[in-house]
C-alpha cells in the first residue's frame, strides 16, 4: 500500500484525482490486499500437492507392475485415471482450485496409464504414439473443462509428439539432432511470443519457462551439425525430411499468422536461424580406437560464425521484447547473449590460454560482461515505456 499511497498523492496533488476518488481506490486496494493474502500459498501448496501426488502414483504402479496380471494392470491404471477425474468433478462446484488440480494429475495420471498399458499392447513399437494419445487426453481435458492445467499439458504435448515423431523417423540417420534441434528451436520462439501478454497467465508463465529451456537445448542440438559415426549411416528418407519441415516450418508460420506481426517475424526468424545454424559447424573426420578396433568417424565443432549467429539471434530476442513492451523477452535476450559469449569464452579461449590465465580471463568476463549486461538490460527496459503498448490477448 506505501507505492499506491504515494501514486495516489501524486496525482492528487497534480490535480488528476480528487480526494473522493482516492479514497475510492485505497479502500478497494485494501479489500484486495485482505481477500488474497494467502492465495498464493494456496496455490503452491495445491501445485506442489498435485505434482507429488501425481510422481506417487507412477512410482506405486511401476513399483508393483510386475507383480500384477495383464487384467490387473489394465484395471489398476484405469481405476486411477478414473478416480482422480471423478474427484476433481465432485469438488468443481465447491472447490475449483482442488478440482483443476485433481483433473490435471487425472490427466498426468493417464500419461502414465498410456505408458503401462501400451506395454501389453506393445506400443514401444512406435512408442511416440503414446504421447500422441496423451496429447489427445489432455486436449479432450481442455475442451470440455476449459482450465489453464489442461491448456498448459495440451500445449506442452504437441510439440513434445511432434519432436518424438521426428526423432523416431531419423534414429539412427544423419542429421537426427538437427532437426530435433531445429523443432524446438521455431517451437520455442512460437510460444514465447504467442502468448505475450495473455489473460492466462499460468499458461502464459509455464510454457515462456518451458520454451526457454527447450530454445538452450535445440540450439545445442543444431549446432551438432551432420556428425556420422559410422559409414553405414544414411542421411534422412524423403518422407521423413518432408514430415520434419512440414512440422518445424510450415505449421509454426500458419499458427503464427494468427498473431501477424506479434508472433510471425519471430518464428519466420527462428526458422531461418535453425536452418542456417547447422551449417556453420566445422566438419572433420577422426579416427576412433576402441579396444579391440577402430573406426573413422565425421565430427563436427561449432565455429566462430556459430557464435557469433547465436548472440545476434539473443540480440534480435531482446529488441523484439522491447518492441513488444515485454520485459521477460528482454531479459531472455540478454541472458542468451551473455550464454553465446560464455559458450564461446569456454569452447574457444579458455583451453588455449591454460587454466590460471582461463580463470583471470572468466573472472574479468563475468564482472565486465555482467556490468555491461546489465546496463544494457536497464536501457533496454527503460524503451519499453517509450514503445507503444501492446494489447492484452484473450486466450
Amino acid at each position: 500500500m506505501a507505492d499506491n499511497d504515494s501514486l495516489l498523492n501524486r496525482w492528487q496533488s497534480a490535480g488528476v484525482l480528487d480526494a473522493a476518488t482516492a479514497a475510492r481506490i485505497r479502500a478497494w486496494e485494501q479489500d484486495q490486499q485482505k481477500s488474497s493474502g494467502l492465495r498464493w500459498q494456496g496455490l503452491v501448496a495445491l501445485i506442489l500437492g498435485a505434482i507429488l501426488l501425481a510422481t506417487g502414483v507412477v512410482l506405486f504402479v511401476s513399483a508393483h507392475w510386475d507383480q500384477l496380471s495383464p487384467a490387473w494392470r489394465y484395471v489398476t491404471v484405469i481405476a486411477l485415471v478414473t478416480v482422480f477425474h471423478v474427484a476433481g468433478s465432485l469438488t468443481r462446484n465447491s472447490y475449483l482450485t482442488l478440482s483443476t488440480a485433481l483433473h490435471a494429475v487425472g490427466t498426468a495420471s493417464t500419461g502414465a496409464a498410456i505408458a503401462l498399458v501400451g506395454q501389453i499392447f506393445n506400443i514401444e513399437g512406435h512408442w511416440p504414439a503414446a504421447v500422441l494419445l496423451w496429447a489427445l487426453a489432455a486436449l479432450a481435458g481442455w475442451l470440455l473443462l476449459r482450465d489453464q492445467a489442461q491448456q498448459t499439458l495440451t500445449l506442452l504435448l504437441i510439440p513434445a509428439w511432434i519432436a518424438s515423431e521426428i526423432g523416431y523417423g531419423a534414429s539412427s540417420h544423419i542429421g537426427a539432432e538437427v532437426y530435433i534441434g531445429r523443432t524446438l528451436i521455431v517451437w520455442s520462439l512460437l510460444y514465447l511470443t504467442f502468448f505475450l501478454n495473455s489473460k492466462h497467465k499460468a499458461v502464459q508463465g509455464i510454457l515462456f519457462a518451458a520454451a526457454a529451456a527447450a530454445s538452450v537445448a535445440g540450439v545445442a542440438l543444431a549446432v551438432t551439425g551432420w556428425h556420422s559415426w559410422s559409414p553405414d549411416q544414411t542421411p534422412l528418407s524423403l518422407f521423413t525430411r518432408t514430415w520434419a519441415w512440414f512440422a518445424i516450418a510450415a505449421l509454426p508460420l500458419f499458427l503464427a499468422f494468427f498473431r501477424m506481426r506479434r508472433a510471425l517475424i519471430p518464428v519466420a526468424a527462428a526458422f531461418v536461424f535453425s536452418l542456417v545454424l547447422p551449417w556453420l559447424s566445422r566438419t572433420y573426420s577422426d579416427t576412433v580406437h576402441y579396444r579391440t578396433y577402430s573406426r573413422s568417424e565425421i565430427l563436427t565443432q561449432p565455429g566462430i560464425f556459430s557464435h557469433i549467429l547465436v548472440a545476434a539471434f539473443a540480440v534480435f530476442v531482446a529488441w523484439w521484447g522491447v518492441r513488444q513492451s515485454s520485459r521477460a523477452l528482454v531479459n531472455l535476450g540478454i541472458a542468451g547473449f551473455g550464454l553465446a559469449v560464455a559458450w564461446f569464452y569456454f569452447s574457444d579461449i579458455f583451453n588455449t590460454v591454460g587454466r590460471a590465465l582461463g580463470l583471470i580471463g572468466l573472472g574479468i568476463l563475468f564482472l565486465a560482461g555482467g556490468w555491461a549486461l546489465d546496463k544494457a538490460r536497464h536501457r533496454l527496459l527503460g524503451q519499453i515505456g517509450k514503445a507503444r503498448p501492446a494489447a492484452p490477448e484473450a486466450q
